[in-house]
C-alpha cells in the first residue's frame, strides 16, 4: 500500500468546488491510498470514523455528538492540536463515497472514494478542501503552508499505515 499525489491542489484553482476562488487561508490535499483490503472493507473502516483511533494514531480522540456527527481532535507532528466536527454528507457504500463536513479550528469538506482494483485489493482517493480558522494558524499560512503539507502528509501517512497493519492482522 502506497501513497500517491499528496499535495496542494488549491494553488491553481483547478481542484477547489466549482466557482470558488481560494483564499490565503484555504488549503486543499488529494492522496491515493492502495490498500490490501476488498474495497467494502476498506470502505466500512473508513466509515467508522469512531474506531480511527485505534489504527489512525494522529487521531487522538473522536467523540460521537449525534446521528454522523462527531467531534475530532487530530495532532500529527507539529504542536498543535486541530478540534472540528466532522458531519456525514454522504454514505454510499454501493458507490463507496464517504463525504463530510468540517467545522471548527477548519471548516470545509473531506471526501473519500474507494474502488477496487481487480486484484483483490483497493484504492482509496482523498480530497481535502478546508479553511484554516484557527486564528493561531491563521497568523502563520503565508510562512508555514509547506509545513502544514509536510503535517499533513505524516498524518496521512500514519493511517495509510495504520490500515495496512489493520488489514495484516485481519481486521
Amino acid at each position: 500500500m502506497h501513497q500517491e499525489n499528496a499535495r496542494d491542489h488549491g494553488a491553481d484553482g483547478n481542484h477547489w468546488p466549482h466557482g470558488y476562488r481560494p483564499d490565503r487561508y484555504d488549503i486543499s490535499f488529494a492522496a491515493v491510498w492502495r490498500v490490501p483490503l476488498p474495497a467494502d472493507a476498506a470502505y466500512a473502516t473508513l466509515a467508522d470514523v469512531a474506531a480511527y483511533p485505534s489504527w489512525w494514531t494522529p487521531f487522538r480522540a473522536v467523540r460521537t455528538v449525534g446521528p454522523g456527527a462527531c467531534d475530532v481532535v487530530i495532532r500529527s507532528v507539529l504542536p498543535y492540536a486541530l478540534r472540528a466536527r466532522l458531519t456525514a454528507v454522504v454514505e454510499d457504500p454501493a458507490e463507496r463515497v464517504l463525504e463530510a463536513a468540517l467545522d471548527g479550528d477548519v471548516s470545509g469538506s473531506v471526501r473519500w472514494v474507494v474502488l477496487p482494483d481487480g486484484s483483490g485489493a483497493c484504492a482509496a482517493r482523498f480530497a481535502q478542501h478546508v479553511t484554516v480558522r484557527k486564528a493561531a494558524l491563521r497568523r502563520w499560512m503565508p510562512f508555514a503552508r509547506p509545513f502544514f503539507h509536510l503535517n499533513h502528509g505524516l498524518a496521512m501517512r500514519a493511517g495509510r499505515r495504520g490500515l495496512a497493519a489493520r488489514a495484516r492482522r485481519g481486521r
